[in-house]
């Protein structure tokens, strides 16, 4: 059980990717009271869950709604994560959401970013919710349910707090530091996606 909550838990976390997603919140929120932040951050953090949570268990429902095979949905899933993970390693989802976050700062008064662009796509993006559909597949009773479930609370939990503490964060660490954790995430999210594609093609080949 520790396993299937550990693997849920890098998972989301590297998806979600709260290191990342916290230096940008900071410069969305330029301006901004602390109240405002610790609100918005509150607010995105929660859209994002309940978003999640719809796909987390209504997810398979509605794949067998178009008649999409859950292991034909592996593989896809496997190469989408796949994709965010070489976009981290090369700095190209950084880069991404820095141009977005640019564009919504761009208007000089405290805009309520904490839907768009925080909540979607940055925390539940199409990465994100390839990701619980996937996990939530592996659980095979209400136990292993609520371990991912629990996982993906304990991430959210953490993205909140990242992003309520943006500003320090990134006084701490600062743009290097950020750089190298992003990469390593990266690759253990290829790995993982890798296992995805592995998983599903042995389902729709019978190996």
């Amino acid at each position: 059980m520790s396993q299937l909550f550990l693997s849920a838990f890098i998972t989301l976390f590297v998806v979600i990717d709260p290191p990342g997603c916290a230096p940008i919140y900071a410069g969305l929120t330029k301006g901004a009271t602390t109240a405002q932040r610790r609100n918005m951050a509150i607010r995105a953090t929660f859209i994002a869950g309940v978003i999640l949570l719809i796909f987390a268990l209504f997810g398979e429902q509605l794949l067998g709604a178009l008649h999409i095979d859950l292991d034909s949905f592996r593989i896809a899933g496997g190469l989408m994560l796949f994709w965010i993970a070489f976009e981290m390693v090369f700095e190209k989802r950084t880069q991404r959401r820095e141009e977005r976050a640019e564009k919504v700062a761009a208007t000089p008064e405290v805009e309520d970013v904490s839907i768009f662009p925080m909540a979607i796509p940055m925390l539940a993006g199409p990465g994100a919710i390839a990701a619980i559909m996937l996990l939530m597949n592996e659980a095979q009773d209400l136990t292993q349910t609520a371990t991912v479930l629990g996982a993906l609370a304990a991430v959210l939990i953490i993205t909140m707090l990242a992003l309520i503490a943006a500003g320090p964060i990134m006084r701490l660490f600062g743009d290097k530091v950020e750089a190298a954790i992003t990469r390593v995430l990266g690759v253990l999210l290829a790995a993982l996606a890798a296992q995805y594609v592995i998983d599903g093609l042995r389902g729709s080949f019978n190996l």
